[in-house]
């Protein structure tokens, strides 16, 4: 496999082989910087899904009788091939979803760390002895698998997140559906061929290409123990009101965010511009913590409006493979638009136009480029209201209100809680206690000081508050989602002796 797409049509990865599946259905994986078509995938069925899930289900009691180390061997292969292959992989990311070269590799790499992190843990203590009331019993912690994990992941991070769900899941037992976004399909099909490789047994990984409606099938499948999801919140809360009704069954969603950066009268301008930009700008807005709203206070308004507009004017779109770019392109025609429509509403609620580049001079668009989906940074300034629609729903782009505050830190986390969601965001200040009072009041998962509200690690957890999420698809948060607890309680003498004075007596009707 190279970085040149295949011409032939792809199919899917069930049971140990890749099918063409019981669908005639077809649908192309486009360069979202030059429009062009990268290569053919069929699209998936529910007869396609059914078979996936029964693959994994047949294959799930053989998985869970390995030891921990056993499985995570296989992960240990395809860590190994993440890492000798970051380069090439990281160019496919980059063709496929229109990420900045640094941030395809990034993506490959993040994946690594999180295959590095589930399979090393197979070698560290599970479960927790917990001391007993009674000094004859022994009380622990153990887990198991839950059974089969149906994983439904995002274009943006079309490598990294599946790993975050994956790695974990199959590591602690369990088997896989897996149903990559449909808008990057070729990115899905090298992670499937990358475990192919490693010798997972058939089975216990498996996946399906296609739409929403392939995901719909996976989500409402008896057989689905646990759905990870990450994604839009319309659609993540579509799940967890499906899965959340259902005995037994679980949904972890990570979703959207309207994230926010607090830039108080003690900030170090120079990092809450810096901070701003990366936030705003990078991947083009297109990251469930992007921040779409920057409150600054009035006593640095001025000057740090001022760098932040230089700097939104001036930061470099283009070819997403050249390393001089900053700013790739949207994802497709239709997002676009949406980024259109919602640069428009914060002009229709009045906000003030302060950087308009969603149409790019044509001297921007690299050559032979012309069909890419090229969209520049939008800034506005804009009163808050609670009210506001443009302060209220995820653009997921790079459109960005700046709101001024008076006040204390207390107003800032007012203005900054006042939104649906709760993700990610950050504050800018060289004032201890400022920090203290976001981090404890502030009402996101994933907090920042001084820094972008991007770039989470992956031994952290990952999730939102609010109508951001309810679930933490990374690391040890994750565990939770796959596995099940269960707590065992042995007798080590010969004689049964209860907890909080129960007595143990048996008495009869003679007595």
């Amino acid at each position: 496999m190279g970085t040149q797409a295949t011409k032939s049509v792809v199919g899917h990865y069930v049971d140990g082989e890749w099918v063409d599946g019981d669908g005639t259905e077809v649908f192309e994986s486009e360069n979202p910087a030059t429009g062009e078509s990268l290569a053919t995938f069929r699209r998936g069925t529910e007869g396609d899904v059914d078979a996936a899930l029964e693959a994994a289900a047949d294959a799930a009691e053989e998985w869970r009788a390995l030891s921990y180390v056993d499985r995570a061997e296989y992960l240990w292969n395809v860590y190994h091939e993440l890492r000798e292959r970051t380069d090439e992989l990281g160019e496919i990311v980059t063709k496929e979803c229109g990420k900045e070269i640094s941030e395809g590799n990034a993506d490959v790499v993040e994946a690594a760390h999180m295959v590095e992190w589930a399979a090393g843990n197979a070698r560290h203590p599970h479960g927790d002895v917990v001391p007993s009331e009674i000094a004859g019993k022994d009380s622990y912690m153990r887990r198991k698998p839950r059974g089969v994990v149906g994983c439904i992941t995002p274009w943006n991070f079309p490598v990294a997140i599946p790993f975050w769900h994956m790695a974990i899941a199959l590591v602690e037992g369990n088997t896989v559906v897996w149903k990559p976004a449909e808008q990057t399909p070729w990115c899905g099909q090298v992670v499937a061929e990358m475990i192919e490789d490693a010798g997972v047994p058939d089975g216990v990984f498996n996946m399906v290409q296609g739409y929403g409606d392939a995901g719909a099938a996976i989500v409402d499948d008896p057989r689905v123990d646990t759905v990870l999801f990450t994604g839009s919140a319309e659609v993540g809360h579509e799940i967890a009101g499906k899965a959340g009704p259902e005995p037994g069954k679980l949904a972890a969603c990570e979703m959207g965010g309207k994230n926010g950066i607090v830039i108080t009268e003690h900030a170090d301008v120079d990092v809450a511009v810096h901070a701003a930009v990366m936030s705003s700008f990078k991947t083009t807005g297109q990251r469930c913590v992007s921040s779409e709203r920057l409150i600054v206070h009035t006593d640095v308004y001025e000057e740090f409006t001022d760098r932040f507009v230089a700097l939104a004017e001036d930061v470099a779109v283009g070819d997403p493979l050249a390393e001089e770019t900053f700013m790739g392109p949207a994802i497709e025609a239709d997002h676009r638009e949406k980024i259109r429509r919602h640069n428009e509403l914060a002009i229709e609620e009045g906000g003030e136009v302060l950087v308009d580049r969603y149409d790019l001079e044509e001297e921007e668009i690299p050559e032979g480029h012309a069909d890419g989906h090229w969209v520049g940074p939008f800034v506005y300034g804009i009163e808050h209201d609670s009210g506001l629609r443009c302060l209220r729903e995820e653009c997921f782009g790079p459109h960005v209100a700046v709101i001024e505050y008076e006040g204390d830190i207390e107003r800032a986390v007012e203005i900054h809680n006042d939104t649906p969601y709760g993700l990610a965001g950050a504050i800018v200040s060289e004032d201890y206690r400022q920090l203290n009072y976001f981090r404890d009041h502030a009402e996101l998962g994933l907090a920042y000081a001084n820094l972008p509200c991007i770039g989470a690690e992956i031994q952290l957890p990952f999730g939102g508050v609010k109508k951001s999420g309810n679930g933490y698809p990374s690391a040890r948060e994750a565990i939770e989602a796959v596995t099940e607890r269960t707590a065992w309680t042995l007798n080590n003498e010969t004689d049964i002796e209860m907890a909080q004075g129960l007595s143990a007596d048996i008495t009869t009707r003679d007595e």
